[in-house]
């Protein structure tokens, strides 16, 4: 293995401006689609946005320690911060700590604030299984220490997120566990046949419960019920196509105005679909895809298995993250209820997707 301490530290530097530039448009959009919304609820039109602001700035100094600590460092931490997630899962059950809305019990109430838990799971996990999976002393092909282990303590904590409700989450982290045991060379066959247990999991989930069997449903018919299950979707679709080319102006949209539900949030590309048109939604795609193409180089350029699948999976849990909120708004796939990184409104998200991007740029420098 290469002298870590010995290498120039070079960081990407365009990883760093497609990040900057996505916050960008993300604190724009945020004011612009929530200043009337916060202006009737707290008697103030920068709410979010000022709200916004502190959390990025907690983000950007977790960024800026991070990229400063070497990645090898941080595999000392990893069952630590495994450890920390299964208490705070525990900790949403507790009374006057989990903050329910809608049913689902996923915000920590911290002081004046409240945590999305599973923003700092999926960090956690994806650094638990790089750590693991890249230890010399484990063979990614035997079935107990290198399949079986990390597997079963992965499904653990699924099965608390899955408590929450949020299967959404389940997915995600199930599918980035597959991909990183693939990365470190787990046996073909046994992928197979995890998958093959884990899909029909999932459909009976998806079929058992009432209103992710509506969900689907409303993926491919929303006018069935313009009104209930499928108007927000309807509503997205016609923030897109009041868009056309170049958008109506920014400010300038009218679905933010109490039809789009939570436009700051997980409709806030509806927004800029409506306020900045076909070319904006394509800058931001295009932004999203350069940070992509940049994780997975570092990934592919790092010095050992470790740097390899920790860069590879906090990659791609942005990546996934981003397909979704994208993909859901557009009308293919269920809504989720999931933030666009970066750019939608939320603490939670933003300092943890800043972080991660603290870690790939640390990664990078070891090129």
């Amino acid at each position: 293995m290469k002298n870590l301490s010995s290498l120039p530290r070079k960081h990407d530097a365009v990883l760093l401006l497609v990040t900057l530039l996505l916050l960008t448009v993300g604190i724009t959009m945020i004011y612009s689609s929530s200043s009337i919304l916060a202006l009737e609820r707290y008697k103030d039109g920068q709410y979010f946005l000022k709200r916004q602001f502190f959390y990025i700035l907690i983000g950007l100094v977790g960024m800026m320690i991070l990229k400063k600590t070497s990645y090898q460092k941080l595999g000392k931490v990893a069952y630590l911060g495994l450890f920390l997630s299964v208490v705070l899962l525990v900790l949403l059950f507790v009374p006057h700590l989990g903050v329910k809305v809608n049913n689902a019990t996923r915000w920590l109430r911290l002081g004046f604030f409240t945590f999305q838990v599973t923003e700092l799971v999926k960090v956690s996990i994806v650094l638990f299984l790089a750590y693991y999976l890249g230890k010399k002393d484990v063979d990614p092909q035997d079935f107990v220490k290198g399949f079986l282990v990390p597997l079963f303590i992965t499904l653990f904590i699924l099965v608390l997120v899955l408590r929450q409700p949020d299967f959404g989450t389940v997915v995600i982290i199930a599918m980035i566990m597959l991909a990183m045991l693939f990365l470190s060379g787990a046996r073909l066959r046994y992928l197979a046949g995890l998958l093959a247990l884990l899909l029909p999991l999932a459909v009976w989930q998806v079929v058992r419960s009432d209103y992710r069997w509506e969900r689907l449903k409303t993926m491919f018919n929303p006018w069935n019920d313009p009104l209930g299950t499928g108007f927000q979707i309807i509503q997205s679709f016609i923030s897109f196509g009041s868009g056309g080319p170049f958008g109506v102006g920014i400010g300038d949209g009218m679905q933010k105005l109490y039809y789009l539900p939570e436009p700051h949030t997980d409709f806030i590309l509806s927004v800029i679909a409506e306020e900045g048109g076909f070319l904006a939604v394509a800058v931001v795609i295009s932004l999203f895809l350069i940070l992509i193409f940049r994780g997975f180089m570092i990934a592919y350029k790092a010095p050992d298995l470790f740097g390899t699948l920790l860069a590879a999976g906090l990659t791609m849990t942005i990546a996934v993250e981003a397909f979704v909120n994208i993909a859901g708004v557009m009308g293919l796939i269920p809504v989720k209820g999931l933030a666009l990184p970066f750019v939608s409104y939320g603490g939670s998200s933003v300092v943890m997707s800043l972080a991660s991007v603290g870690i790939l740029m640390n990664i990078s420098s070891y090129e």
